[in-house]
């Protein structure tokens, strides 16, 4: 029971951002003067609607979205009334069609930031920086620990470390006297607050010595380090992705005694809220990449085999999850998951494909430069992009879209992913 109240409500809640998101279209569009002639949520058949001045508003049978008529978004619009003409939206400039066709995304990624804000202060938001903290400590502590031996490569067997056999060499930090337990504060010139940081620092410089400022009981000191080079995934959530030669430190953390939420008072949630943020949408972008790669496995996943936990997922797949999270009472993971789909589809709808706003956004934006190009030249402007000439390109991205939707919807029904053995 609570399952699937918990499923229908994660459900709705996607679909109540879906349809703001085209209510932040239309306001936009009506703000600059457009012409919007329907607004409805879902569908299909017309369950209800009413007209309120030029705008018909309505519900429609099928709840899975929603969208609003804006009048001449391209000029091969042939519906566009006589009188109606000088209000089509390709006629306005680029700058006020950019704002509205990117207010959908905007929308989703207000939604997010307002949900990950209420959850910062009330559940508190996923320990995702590995700022290396634990109860007992502040929260801008990394509680590091510091590596005898490290790897130049990571091994492919499960064995032990050992300077000078089989790829292993002594531990830069722990030769230059630092110490488990100590509070790395400055790599080089760079501030240091989160174990993140401290990565990404160490990462980006060139092999050799840097100065490393650290606390310990409070005595501040400086160690310097011998950066050496060794072969490394990117920093993912998942670890996945190829590997890389970077600079490294012998430097890791203390997994187990970190808190996995983090909970801050309204003013420390507004920062928390952002680096959370940047956080989704690095990941984001890396978990799209990577979505070519996860198509064999969702096939695999649907013809038996073991449902791969990274493979994409559905509004379906998500609901599952949503009514497992409110199944098992575990309301951090219900909130998490409806704030990271909101920032995946903010950033989806931006890339720049037709249909999708992105590629609406793109093409306007292609126009303003060609114009320009062609007037630096003094050549006539060559006018609106033909999008009967772009249909083929679209039918593409409509069918590749579908048929990777029905995969995964299908892999989600068939084999889902799940967190609770229910």
């Amino acid at each position: 029971m609570y399952y699937w109240l918990g499923f229908a409500a994660f459900a709705l809640a996607i679909l109540i951002s879906v349809s703001l998101h085209e209510l932040g279209h239309m306001i936009t569009a009506k703000r600059f003067g457009m012409k919007v002639t329907k607004y409805f949520v879902g569908f299909g058949p017309t369950i209800f609607s009413f007209q309120r001045g030029e705008t018909e508003y309505g519900l429609k049978l099928i709840p899975l979205g929603g969208f609003c008529k804006i009048v001449g978004m391209t000029p091969q619009d042939d519906d566009v009334a006589p009188e109606d003409q000088p209000r089509a939206m390709w006629r306005f400039p680029v700058w006020k069609r950019t704002v509205v066709m990117s207010a959908g995304s905007i929308t989703h990624f207000l939604l997010a930031a307002v949900a990950a804000w209420f959850v910062a202060i009330s559940i508190g938001l996923p320990n995702t920086a590995y700022p290396q903290t634990n109860s007992d400590q502040a929260k801008e502590k990394p509680v590091i620990t510091i590596s005898e031996c490290t790897w130049i490569e990571i091994p492919t067997t499960q064995q032990d470390c050992v300077p000078g056999q089989n790829g292993g060499v002594a531990g830069p930090a722990y030769a230059a006297g630092l110490r488990d337990g100590d509070l790395i504060t400055q790599v080089g010139t760079t501030p240091i607050t989160t174990y993140g940081q401290l990565t990404e620092a160490v990462r980006t410089l060139p092999a050799g010595a840097v100065p490393f400022r650290y606390e310990r009981d409070g005595v501040a000191g400086t160690a310097q380090v011998n950066l050496i080079s060794a072969q490394r995934k990117p920093i993912t959530d998942d670890g996945e992705g190829p590997t890389s030669t970077v600079s490294v430190a012998g430097i890791g953390w203390d997994f187990d005694s970190l808190p996995t939420q983090i909970k801050y008072n309204a003013a420390e949630a507004f920062p928390a809220t952002a680096d959370y943020g940047w956080f989704l949408f690095k990941n984001t972008f890396e978990a799209m990449k990577r979505i070519p790669d996860k198509i064999p496995a969702l096939w695999h996943s649907i013809t038996g085999s073991e449902r791969d936990p990274e493979t994409p997922i559905s509004v379906i797949g998500a609901s599952r999850l949503g009514g497992e999270a409110f199944q098992h009472g575990v309301p951090e993971l219900f909130l998490n998951v409806f704030i990271s789909l909101n920032v995946f589809i903010g950033i989806f709808n931006l890339l720049p494909l037709l249909p999708l706003d992105g590629g609406h956004i793109a093409i306007a934006w292609y126009e303003r430069v060609r114009s320009w190009l062609y007037s630096r030249m003094r050549k006539p402007d060559p006018g609106r992009v033909d999008y009967y000439k772009l249909m083929p390109v679209t039918y593409a991205v409509i069918l590749i879209g579908g048929v990777f939707t029905l995969l995964t919807a299908t892999a989600d029904i068939i084999n889902p992913i799940t967190i609770f053995n229910r």
